[in-house]
């Protein structure tokens, strides 16, 4: 091994990546872990359907529970109605997609018409 050809060269960083040239507003004030950020806004779309999808599948999950056990305590099975409702499960599962689909369109409907906002020159 040659000594005399292993040099340390100093590591160049690009002007972008320096410290002071972030192209966005930065606050001075960490957010506190847990707040909520101040908006004014209110249910957004699509949030209902995700509620009360939960809602359904739970019931579905109750249900499910409720008809698997007789089956795991050896008494008789329950009434029909009880697998039907066994299927609120899936179907509370299809309500809460259907809001997240809403929730990602009006996102995307939002965004689309919004104008594109030009960037703030670094004051560096």
């Amino acid at each position: 091994m040659v000594r005399g050809l292993v040099t340390r060269r100093r590591r160049v960083v690009p002007q972008r990546f320096r410290a002071g040239t972030y192209p966005g507003r930065v606050s001075d004030n960490p957010p506190v872990r847990g707040a909520t950020p101040e908006t004014a806004e209110g249910p957004r779309a699509g949030d209902a359907l995700v509620r009360i999808g939960a809602i359904v599948f739970l019931i579905g999950a109750f249900a499910t529970l409720a008809t698997m056990m007789p089956l795991f305590l050896g008494s008789d099975p329950l009434p029909w109605v009880f697998y039907w409702v066994c299927m609120l499960m899936g179907a509370g599962f299809l309500i809460a997609a259907a809001g997240v689909l809403r929730s990602v369109a009006a996102q995307r409907r939002q965004a689309r018409e919004a104008p594109a906002q030009p960037r703030e020159a670094s004051a560096r």
